[in-house]
């Protein structure tokens, strides 16, 4: 029996086997970086050991560190969680051999699929359908359009689309640099691109007896760049008989790999109904929680158990409802889904059933009054957490069951409105909005889903101008209100008081659309605001105001953060920063600057000093939480800077280069 479990991974996912783990009766162990030292899933461990360094190959990465942090402080099991060195038979193979047991399945079934290209050909041995591999260095225009892809790892890293031939060998390079990066393996091949299809994926779990058991598929098709961000159980496109036939193809390939613990095989749909195999993902998959809402079980419960050498049991499981995940990234879709980083103030969701674990009732078919919803997160971060650049920007994964897949879609999407997230830009409207719209809730999704919708309408803030406007107001009397508070002579009288009627009280925010200049007086007759006409002040608190619009009562909570202002209501999340009555000169930068919008390491400059550039070229290249990013010039001109070079480490804000625009002010 295992007594202490070490997780060699960090966040939600440290988090999750650490939950299942105290269900158990088991002791945990915690591995983190320097910049995870205060992370919430390092207090939670009963140990937690240092990796001296930051990035993910000095720390997480780092297989003897780990071993070495397990035998110091007394585990004697480990479990990888998913990415990382979860799919690398070698870690498996040295935990095994220091006397350890492995939490995942035989060293020789990860590296029979660590290599797509040797795992398409032994799944097509085994009689599983397979798409055709391509060699890189012998396409054609016939192969068009087509996908480059990472041998090793997953998760949407070292993956491109090319469309036209010239596009492929920098495809090839950029997908072989993220790849050598995430995984420490450059290896990429090709293979058809399927468009429209989309992306199924089946559960398996088996034991060491030879027992195989398929838990259902989950629909996964709505991704971008290539990752997903909403996943779902069961398929709204997968019939009992279509079922039936992955279930079966996903068993097939577990027992020709003799496959032991939780996994995953992933598959793509075609429009006609064919299916073609993708990869086994050999580890648990950051969507697992809707397969346990809809069968009632605990999956990081099962793989300890099956690396215990305990047969499976509950043969009589059957699928009940449907449940959505939906991951909330700490990035800007609209944006190019920049990554962002820094202090996330504020994080609350509303309604919260359960936490890492299935919300009682769900899923069951024994329960007397069986629950008809459940809110369930699961989290690695709290308010206060910082996010830094080395890892991925995932913040929380939030899922919804429900007895039908609408009921499950409007719990989700009521439970992202009224979250208060703060301090970080996130895809949270973005999900809302997915969760929302006709052609998903009609379940017509497919991997292109994105660009079909277009990002104009998904990405689009919930809060219009209007609710930008009055929550700015509130904004604006909450500041007051918190400044005739902390006043230290005649505190009581109503900001901006006067006997004799004045000029109004001002004040200006930087907005979603702009700047907005926010004017109003508070006088015997009330609240007068030119910004919001007929509005009137029912209350005032620093963190709450409540406003009658047209007869309609309606509250705002209101938290600041330095010189951010966010408001959060009914109406749509809204978030502010005060403009400052007087600027500091010392905080200008020239005209034309081209400013790094995260911290990161330069990768490639692809310009030089006085060369031409038209808006919308790639002037540098960033590496950050594990991805490129491409700085494009901002309009057409002349480089009359270049401040980086290749290798070079630069701070959020950093002057990459500077472009001369004719007509512009020197």
């Amino acid at each position: 029996m295992i007594k202490t479990v070490l997780v060699a991974n960090r966040g939600e996912i440290a988090r999750r086997v650490f939950r299942a783990c105290r269900d158990l009766g088991i002791g945990t162990v915690a591995v983190h970086s320097a910049p995870d030292t205060g992370a919430p899933y390092v207090r939670e461990a009963d140990v937690a050991v240092r990796l001296p360094g930051a990035s993910p190959a000095e720390t997480y990465l780092a297989a003897g560190k780990v071993v070495d942090a397990a035998r110091r402080a007394g585990a004697d099991a480990i479990h990888p969680g998913y990415g990382f060195l979860s799919e690398n038979a070698a870690f498996a193979r040295a935990v095994i051999d220091a006397g350890l047991t492995w939490i995942g399945p035989p060293p020789a079934a990860i590296a029979a699929m660590g290599s797509k290209i040797e795992a398409k050909k032994l799944m097509a041995a085994a009689g599983v359908p397979v798409l055709p591999e391509l060699d890189p260095a012998r396409v054609t225009a016939a192969d068009l359009p087509l996908l480059v892809k990472a041998s090793a790892g997953g998760g949407g890293r070292g993956m491109r689309i090319v469309r036209a031939l010239d596009e492929l060998p920098d495809a090839v390079a950029g997908a072989r640099r993220e790849a050598e990066s995430a995984f420490g393996d450059p290896t990429v091949f090709c293979e058809p691109l399927l468009e429209n299809a989309r992306h199924i994926e089946v559960q398996i779990i088996a034991d060491a007896h030879g027992g195989v058991r398929a838990l259902g598929e989950r629909e996964c098709s709505i991704q971008r760049r290539h990752q997903k961000i909403v996943e779902e159980a069961p398929s709204p496109a997968v019939a009992d008989e279509l079922r039936g036939a992955l279930c079966e193809a996903a068993e097939n390939a577990a027992r020709a790999i003799e496959y032991v613990g939780a996994g995953t095989v992933e598959f793509m749909l075609a429009p006609d109904g064919r299916f073609s195999f993708l990869e086994v993902n050999t580890r648990l998959q950051v969507e697992h929680p809707v397969t346990e809402c809809v069968y009632g079980v605990d999956l990081v419960r099962m793989q300890i158990e099956c690396a215990e050498g305990a047969p499976l049991t509950g043969n009589d499981l059957e699928p009940r409802g449907h449940a959505i995940e939906v991951r909330l990234y700490a990035e800007d879709p609209a944006n190019d889904w920049r990554p962002a980083s820094g202090t996330l103030h504020t994080f609350e969701v509303p309604g919260v059933d359960a936490e890492f674990a299935v919300p009682a009732g769900h899923g069951e078919t024994d329960q007397v009054v069986p629950a008809l919803y459940g809110l369930r997160l699961d989290s690695g971060v709290e308010s206060g957490s910082e996010v830094g650049v080395h890892y991925d920007p995932m913040l929380a994964k939030v899922i919804a069951w429900g007895p039908t897949r609408a009921a499950a879609a409007r719990r989700l999407a009521a439970a992202l409105r009224g979250a208060r997230v703060h301090g970080l830009t996130t895809n949270r409207d973005l999900l809302v909005r997915i969760l929302e719209e006709p052609a998903f809730l009609a379940g017509d999704t497919d991997t292109g889903y994105l660009d079909r919708i277009g990002l104009d309408v998904l990405a689009a803030p919930l809060a219009g101008e209007e609710t930008v406007a009055v929550s700015a107001l509130a904004a604006a009397l909450a500041a007051a209100t918190r400044e005739r508070a902390s006043a230290g002579v005649l505190g009581g009288l109503p900001s901006g008081w006067r006997n004799v009627r004045s000029q109004p009280q001002r004040r200006s925010f930087d907005g979603p659309h702009g700047t907005v200049d926010v004017d109003y007086r508070l006088g015997r007759d009330g609240l007068v605001s030119e910004l919001c006409p007929g509005t009137a002040l029912v209350s005032a608190e620093p963190g709450r105001v409540v406003l009658d619009r047209d007869g309609l009562r309606e509250t705002f909570t209101v938290a600041t953060a330095g010189d951010a202002v966010f408001v959060d209501s009914r109406l749509g999340p809204v978030a502010l920063r005060a403009v400052p009555r007087f600027t500091d000169p010392s905080t200008q930068v020239a005209p034309g600057s081209l400013l790094a919008p995260m911290p990161g390491t330069v990768v490639r400059v692809e310009t030089e000093p006085g060369a031409a550039v038209a808006e919308g070229q790639t002037l540098v290249v960033l590496e950050a939480m594990k991805m490129e990013h491409r700085i494009a010039a901002p309009a057409g001109g002349t480089v009359a800077e270049l401040n980086v070079e290749a290798g070079r480490q630069v701070e959020s804000g950093a002057v990459l280069a500077v472009i001369f625009v004719e007509g512009t002010p020197e």
